[in-house]
């Protein structure tokens, strides 16, 4: 596995995967999922930085192009909606990503207060997209798509 994190640029063209999901105001489950994931071949995109320039005003912006540009190079997109936060951006850009052709990987923390959402929305649009509800079993559905 590669790991690369935000703002660092990706340009490789290995199979690689964006780890969107909550940053602020919930533990580093990202962390946990690159853990379950690093026997694999692939690259893995981490838009939580280890130190974000919270005093920088163009931090931010940089932030959201970072994202924005990874999240359009990268093979694959794996969601995570953890309990602590309603994650608004993350809720934007799974909606943008789910009406596209790109594999996605969708978990739903069982508490998270939006679950029925993201299952009914994902269910009308990508019926076929399974949703699991714990690091785990997305991590196992990542490792799948990674071995094919």
């Amino acid at each position: 596995m590669k790991y690369i994190e935000a703002p660092t640029d990706y340009l490789g063209n290995k199979k690689s995967l964006f780890l969107a999901g909550g940053i602020t105001d919930c533990p580093d489950w990202q962390a946990e999922l690159t853990s379950l994931l690093k026997n694999e071949d692939i690259v893995l995109l981490n838009p939580r930085r280890k130190n974000f320039p919270i005093h920088d005003p163009n931090a931010t912006r940089t932030q959201i192009t970072w994202e924005y540009n990874h999240l359009k190079k990268v093979e694959g997109i794996s969601f995570w909606f953890p309990k602590e936060t309603l994650c608004p951006i993350v809720l934007f850009e799974y909606g943008k990503w789910l009406v596209k052709d790109k594999p996605l990987f969708v978990g739903v923390h069982s508490e998270y207060k939006r679950r029925q959402d993201i299952e009914i929305q994902t269910e009308l649009e990508k019926s076929d997209l399974k949703i699991v509800y714990d690091l785990d079993s997305l991590a196992n559905q990542i490792k799948q798509w990674a071995r094919s």
